[in-house]
C-alpha cells in the first residue's frame, strides 16, 4: 500500500513512478522490474476541469518510458501469430525439394548433373526441415 500524505492542488498531476523489483530472498540478483506510474488527482468537481489536461500529459510520459524490463528467467508473453511465417514456409519447400533431388554418383537420372546433391548436403536439408 502507497500512501501521499501531502494532498495539495500544487501536486496535482504531478507524475510519480514507483519502482517494484521482484527477486528471490535468498539471492540478491533482480529476477525482473517493473515501473508504475501514480499521479494525484483532484476531486471530482476539480477533476472534469484538468481531466483533458492531465490524459494528455499521461499518454505523452506512457508512450516515451519503458515500464518492463524482462529476463531471461521469464517466458515472453507473444500473441500467438495466425501461421507460420513466409521465410518459414519457403525454407521447409526448399528443403523438401533438396531432399527430392537425385544422390550424387546416381547416373539414371534425367536431372542434370550440377543438381545432384551429396549426402552431406540432404543431411542439413533433413537437419533444418526436422
Amino acid at each position: 500500500v502507497i500512501r501521499h500524505r501531502d494532498v495539495r492542488s500544487s501536486y496535482y498531476g504531478v507524475i510519480d513512478k514507483f519502482r517494484l523489483q521482484v527477486s528471490e530472498q535468498s539471492q540478491r540478483k533482480a529476477l525482473g522490474k517493473k515501473e508504475i506510474i501514480a499521479t494525484l488527482l483532484p476531486s471530482a468537481k476539480e477533476q472534469q476541469q484538468q481531466k483533458e489536461e492531465e490524459e494528455k500529459r499521461i499518454k505523452e510520459h506512457l508512450a516515451e518510458s519503458v515500464f518492463f524490463e524482462q529476463t531471461l528467467c521469464q517466458p515472453e508473453n507473444r500473441t500467438a501469430s495466425s501461421g507460420p511465417s513466409l521465410l518459414t514456409v519457403f525454407l521447409g519447400i526448399v528443403c523438401i525439394a533438396a531432399l527430392m533431388l537425385p544422390t550424387l554418383g546416381e547416373m539414371e537420372s534425367l536431372v542434370p548433373l550440377y543438381l545432384h546433391l551429396s549426402v552431406n548436403q540432404k543431411l542439413v536439408a533433413a537437419y533444418v526441415l526436422g
